[in-house]
Parts: C-alpha cells; sequence; structure tokens
C-alpha cells in the first residue's frame, strides 16, 4: 500500500507541472488547447535524445522545455497572425509536432535506463536511502517525488509573482474581457501568445520530468494527455477551497494528485488498465456537467423545500 500510495502521488507531482501549463490556456485564457498533447511528447522528445547523446540532463530538461515554448509559439502565431481558430491552430500544431517528434527521437521509442537523469543526484542522498524508506520500499519512489516537490513549489511561487506584474495581469485580463483589454491599450494577441508559449513550456517539462522518471520517451505518451490536464484542474477546482489565486494553483497540484489516487485504487480493485482513458473521459464528462447537474437538481429542491413548508404551516393551523 505504501508503494501505490506514494507513486501516485510522485505521477501526481510530476503530471501537476502539466497540470498547471493546461489551466493557463483552458482557464485563463480560455482557449481548448490541444497543441499539448504533442508539446507534452516534444519535451519527452528533447530531453531523452539530450541525455542520449551525453548532455548534462538538466541543460536537457531545460531545453525541453525551450522546445515547447516554440510550440506554443507556432500555435498563437496560427492563432492570431494568420486568424485560425484556437482549436484548429492547435490541432495543426499537434499534427506536425507527431513528425518533428519522430525526427528528435529517431525512432518510436528511446531508452534511458542506467542513464544519469534529473534524478540520480537524489538517489545517493542519505534521505532516501532510509533504511525505514528500505524496507518498505519505496526507495526508487523518493527522487522523483522529492523534486516533484520542489519543482512544484517553485513553478507555483514563480507563476504567483508572474501573473501578479502587469504582463500577467494584462494576460488574466485578457482571458477575462478582451474587447475591455484591448480598450485599456492591451496587445491581447500579443497575451495570448504569451500565454499559449508559457503553457507549452509547463507542459513539455511535465513531458521531460515524465521520460526520466520512467527511463524512456515514447512517441504514443502524448496521447490523451489533454484529457489527464482537464480532469485534474477540474478535480482541483471541486474539491479543495480557492481563497486567492496562489491557493488555486496550489489545487492544481492537489487535483492531479487527487486524480492519480483515485487511477491508483481503481487499478488496484481490478479495472483493466485498458479501460484507463475511458474512465478518464467519463470523469471529466460528470465533473464539466456539474453546473448543469446543479441546475437541473435545483428547481426540484426548491419544490421539495416549498412542499415541506407548506406541510408545516398546515399542522400549525
Amino acid at each position: 500500500m505504501p508503494q501505490i500510495v506514494l507513486g501516485a502521488i510522485m505521477l501526481g507531482l510530476l503530471w501537476a507541472v502539466m497540470t498547471i501549463g493546461v489551466y493557463i490556456t483552458y482557464r485563463i485564457l480560455g482557449i481548448a488547447d490541444l497543441s499539448v498533447e504533442g508539446s507534452i511528447t516534444t519535451g519527452a522528445a528533447i530531453a531523452a535524445h539530450c541525455i542520449y547523446i551525453g548532455m548534462n540532463p538538466y541543460l536537457a530538461t531545460f531545453l525541453a522545455f525551450l522546445g515547447g515554448m516554440a510550440a506554443g509559439l507556432v500555435t498563437g502565431l496560427l492563432h492570431t497572425k494568420l486568424k485560425i481558430p484556437a482549436l484548429l491552430s492547435g490541432i495543426l500544431t499537434m499534427i506536425a509536432l507527431y513528425s518533428i517528434n519522430l525526427r528528435i527521437l529517431g525512432k518510436s521509442n528511446l531508452s534511458l535506463l542506467r542513464m544519469d537523469t534529473v534524478y540520480t543526484v537524489f538517489q545517493t542522498s542519505s534521505l532516501v536511502n532510509n533504511p525505514l524508506f528500505t524496507r518498505l520500499n519505496i526507495t526508487q519512489l523518493l527522487p522523483a517525488t522529492i523534486l516533484g516537490i520542489i519543482c512544484v513549489f517553485v513553478i507555483i511561487t514563480i507563476l504567483y509573482w508572474f501573473f501578479g506584474t502587469e504582463i500577467g495581469c494584462a494576460i488574466r485580463a485578457t482571458g477575462d474581457n478582451p474587447q475591455m483589454a484591448r480598450a485599456q491599450g492591451i496587445n491581447t494577441n500579443n497575451m495570448i501568445i504569451l500565454g499559449l508559449v508559457l503553457s507549452n513550456g509547463l507542459v513539455a517539462l511535465s513531458g521531460a520530468l515524465i521520460a526520466q522518471q520512467q527511463s524512456f520517451a515514447d512517441i504514443q505518451m502524448g496521447i490523451g494527455s489533454i484529457v489527464i490536464g482537464l480532469a485534474s484542474v477540474i478535480i482541483g477546482e471541486v474539491l479543495f477551497v480557492k481563497r486567492s489565486f496562489y491557493s488555486r494553483l496550489v489545487s492544481l497540484a492537489l487535483g492531479a494528485i487527487t486524480y492519480r489516487l483515485i487511477i491508483a485504487f481503481v487499478l488496484k480493485l481490478g479495472m483493466p488498465a485498458n479501460d484507463l482513458k475511458l474512465f478518464t473521459a467519463i470523469t471529466v464528462a460528470i465533473a464539466l456537467a456539474l453546473p448543469t447537474f446543479k441546475s437541473y437538481l435545483r428547481p426540484l429542491t426548491k419544490s421539495m423545500k416549498g412542499g415541506a413548508s407548506g406541510a408545516i404551516d398546515k399542522r400549525s393551523l
């Protein structure tokens, strides 16, 4: 059980970086950006290829982040400069990235076994090799968990500061009310491009971290990632309190961890792994439909309350 729980938390932390990237486009900008399904693989492919040829893993991870930003830039230019709808722009970028990712990897799957990664430095620390963790057989999960906590904390802190700056507020204003933002002199096209660049950079960073944790990069690893990101965003918004923008960002990480815990326990109960995508799609559909369900139930609730009050009035007479 400790292995299952810690493994889910570890994966949740790594996917939380991607979830934050999806949140920037989906909630802040109000754009459904499908290019993330390609950019997460781009990040994994760049990091894996650079590590494979002997590059420092931290530099390789940074290059993966830049590669994702480039993918977001392409989507932004297609949407703002060529006036292609945002959804179609993301699809075009995603399709193009499939071929680009194959060229980067050189083949459909690239192994990183017995190579140094960003987690290697943590594998020799005294904290990870504590006898208690060794008895629980969770030593191999701790390096990615520790680095995941550090990355999520740093990213949330930086984004909280960034979205409080003038540029960050301009991005949020563009998503909230683009007409009013333009009336205030904000170049909304540039803000959309900047948001897409930042979002896809974080998604690619998540892909690089995931590839190094699982010791391989695969051309198919991005399929369905947008649904996972949306599920984590919605779970975080529904389950956790959001009193400030910082707590909202924290809820995204908690949502990603909660989603992974749900998946782990569902698999533990015997659900076939092939049904995971279906389960995720149903979960997202239900979460997105919650406001509609509430609107249907509200009149029924009011009528029940009215009937109860009427009965009380009759008894009082």
